[in-house]
């Protein structure tokens, strides 16, 4: 997220719906037999005045919307989908992949495959090593570090000049490799920069200490006891790439189901799957990217509702992938779209801000 201003977003909002002619008419979500159950709007008490306005708006105007789904106090109220996106269509998380490595590297600690959160990188990823720009401060790089984007490695995705900026390690054949060769230009620890890089060793380092795939490991200990089935890991590189520097696509329901389990302190269905600990710790700020509160991977993003500032967890990805919990309201927020490189991903904060959260805050 760079330089989030929520009156820019509130502008952007502005030109990215109007008033149509085809007439919105809410529904209750379907009982799919998921793990959801589900509720209507009317039982719930909310004024839809505004919701009804920005659907019926979204209806009527070219947008890159593609779905927008609400949970209150553990049931599905909202789900609406647009320009072809579909209950069963996984969509390409982009970023939000990083959150839910931050989930599966609890499960990791949790289950004994790795020890402590700050131990040194190199405990667990046995290859490959540095090769070049050798430094003493490398073998110092934390998981913590790493999950902070703080390792101090010349790599930041919002710095075209970075050696480590995405686009340019996308090119390069040994993804992981190229990364671990990177110059040290701050010391470890020291300055958070934005770094996709970071959590693709971040997986590598749970598949290594694991002995099995990240895709395997997160089936076996996360998908599997949330009764998610309809993924899939991919990039939009055409390059064979290893299991680690993959991302996930999934349906709008089941990132529902990541939010509610952060919102639960890790638990689904009365199943502990992460630890409570390691949701408090991984979504409490430790560090600021950009001026904006970051955790170990999760954002911290306020909103204010009726003078009072309310702070939601936020798992955030290119084109507008939103995973946002309000712990205080009770609430999970999921958004996807395909607005990709462009500050109009945003616009689902200003949806938040002056449509769901207005509406909401009220009811039962």
């Amino acid at each position: 997220m760079k330089n989030l201003t929520i009156s820019i977003v509130i502008a952007l909002i502005t030109n990215a719906f109007c008033y149509g002619q085809e007439k919105y008419s809410y529904s209750q979500p379907s009982d799919l037999n998921d793990g959801w159950k589900t509720n209507s709007l009317l039982a719930k008490h909310v004024d839809t005045t505004l919701i009804h306005t920005l659907f019926n708006k979204a209806l009527n105007k070219d947008n890159k919307l593609h779905s927008v789904l609400l949970i209150k106090n553990g049931e599905l109220i909202i789900e609406e989908y647009f320009n072809g996106a579909a209950t069963n269509l996984p969509h390409d998380l982009r970023s939000t992949t990083k959150s839910i490595r931050s989930i599966l590297m609890g499960i990791a600690i949790d289950k004994g495959f790795i020890e402590n959160v700050n131990d040194p990188i190199f405990k667990y990823l046995k290859s490959p090593t540095p090769l070049k720009n050798l430094d003493n401060r490398k073998s110092e790089i934390t998981i913590k570090q790493l999950l902070t984007m703080s390792s101090g490695l010349d790599c930041n995705d919002w710095n075209k000049s970075s050696k480590g900026q995405e686009d340019k390690v996308y090119k390069k054949k040994d993804w992981l490799q190229y990364t671990l060769d990177l110059p040290v230009i701050n010391e470890p620890g020291s300055v958070s920069n934005y770094c996709s890089m970071g959590a693709i060793l971040i997986a590598e380092i749970i598949s290594q200490a694991s002995g099995i795939t990240i895709a395997e490991f997160a089936q076996k200990y996360l998908f599997n006891p949330l009764q998610i089935t309809n993924i899939n890991w991919g990039h939009t590189t055409n390059k064979k790439i290893i299991s680690s520097g993959k991302r996930l696509y999934m349906t709008s329901r089941d990132m529902a189901k990541i939010g509610q389990l952060i919102l639960n302190k890790g638990s689904w269905k009365g199943n502990q799957i992460i630890s409570e600990n390691w949701v408090e710790e991984a979504t409490t700020p430790k560090t600021k990217i950009t001026g904006i509160d970051y955790g170990y991977f999760w954002w911290n993003i306020p909103f204010k509702v009726k003078n009072n500032h309310i702070i939601s967890k936020v798992a955030t990805g290119n084109g507008g992938q939103y995973i946002m919990i309000f712990p205080e309201l009770e609430l999970v927020a999921v958004f996807t779209g395909s607005v990709y490189n462009s500050q109009e991903d945003k616009v689902p904060f200003a949806i938040m801000q002056d449509i769901f959260l207005p509406s909401l805050a009220q009811s039962k």
